[in-house]
């Protein structure tokens, strides 16, 4: 694994450091959502906590950062599924007894998924390591579904792979969405899932369980709605969309694969989660394969190295004369004096690289795996995984 620290190193080697301990303080919150989903889960029915995480997350910053600056169909296609399936899911393999660290774990097979179906709806044929990739994370989640039977519930394990393929299926829409705000993106997407899940907490959670649930509510199931809504969501993709606007989507989106082992560690301290060996051993296949997959995806070439023959290879059109009037020669630039003309700079080639003819010089603009994980920066690194949604 000497080649991680090695590519680590070399995309945070021109951060700030007040830039890397937010990127880090964005994993860890992320990370650590999944113990303030299983306190919260403890009291309040899945569909409705989900409904109030969501409906927080939109209200009111909805009314301060304007339109989504995407097309709405786009904006309700991610709510549903991310909002509504994904989360529900998520939430429900929670509530069924799926352990939070692991549940932080398996969540990253989303990475596979949007493989496989960035190549059935879109053709996007994977590379070689890509498929090797995704085999490793299979492996991985095998080994941890050895442990079903025991203090591993089926339904639990089967609802979490369920919220990994929608949050793939996320992925994809999100990518085609291309939102130039990760922050203002979510808070739609929020908007849009709050109401479809409040009506699916009444239909099948019943008025009565959620009026229940709400006057049980503490402050710890609060503060997990808080944590989800304002910490997470509003903070978290608010740090991340400035970051992303900052450096590359390539070193931004590296920070993702540390929310697994934040997840893990903080359901170990604040849950008294004891993992399994299977779990571990599972853990270190499922992220190893992603980070595997990942090293096969290309960064799209920079503006500045894209090369531009035509820039000189045009000529001139060829303007007819008008009948009747006299072609006026252009005048001729006479030196101001004393001044002589000076030649352009000899541009030494770089060692071990070809020179390019005619380049077009750093035209650069930020337009969405992770998120899904979605490219979010058009003109420089395309993110290989997907946008996090935590």
């Amino acid at each position: 694994m000497n080649w991680c620290f090695m590519v680590a190193a070399r995309r945070l080697r021109g951060m700030r450091p007040r830039d890397l301990l937010l990127a880090l303080l964005v994993a860890a919150v992320w990370g650590a959502n999944f113990v303030f989903l299983h306190v919260g889960l403890e009291t309040v029915p899945p569909l409705l906590f989900n409904a109030l995480r969501f409906g927080f997350a939109a209200f009111p910053a909805i009314l301060f950062l304007g339109r989504p600056r995407v097309g709405w169909r786009w904006v309700v296609a991610v709510g549903l599924v991310l909002g509504v399936v994904k989360y529900s899911l998520l939430n429900g393999s929670l509530h069924a007894g799926m352990p939070a660290g692991l549940s932080s774990v398996l969540l990253q097979s989303a990475a596979g998924f949007t493989l496989v179906i960035g190549f059935l709806a879109l053709g996007e044929r994977p590379r070689r390591r890509q498929l090797v990739g995704l085999g490793i994370a299979a492996c991985g989640i095998a080994v941890v579904g050895l442990r079903i039977g025991g203090d591993l519930p089926l339904g639990a394990f089967a609802l979490l792979i369920g919220a990994a393929a929608a949050w793939g299926v996320s992925n994809v829409l999100t990518r085609r969405a291309a939102p130039p705000d990760a922050l203002r993106f979510m808070v739609w997407v929020s908007a849009v899932a709050t109401l479809p899940l409040l009506a699916l907490s009444l239909v099948f959670e019943g008025p009565a369980r959620d009026l229940a649930a709400l006057r049980a509510m503490g402050w710890p199931e609060v503060g997990a709605v808080f944590w989800g809504s304002v910490v997470s969501t509003l903070f978290g993709f608010g740090v991340w969309g400035a970051l992303m606007r900052r450096y590359s989507a390539a070193t931004v989106s590296s920070f993702a694969l540390l929310v697994p082992f934040f997840g893990l560690g903080f359901a170990a301290l604040a849950l008294r989660e004891r993992p399994h060996l299977t779990d571990l051993v599972g853990a270190v296949l499922v992220v190893g394969g992603v980070l595997w997959g990942a090293r096969a995806t290309r960064p799209t070439a920079p503006a500045s190295d894209i090369p531009a023959p035509a820039l000189a290879a045009v000529p001139a059109p060829v303007v007819a004369p008008v009948r009747g009037l006299v072609a006026v020669p252009a005048p001729a630039v006479v030196p101001a004096p004393g001044l002589a003309a000076v030649p352009a700079p000899a541009v030494a080639p770089v060692p071990g690289r070809p020179a390019t003819p005619g380049t077009v010089r750093n035209v650069t603009g930020h337009c969405g795996d992770l998120p899904g994980s979605a490219e979010f920066d058009h003109g420089r690194d395309q993110v290989a995984g997907p946008l996090p949604t935590r």
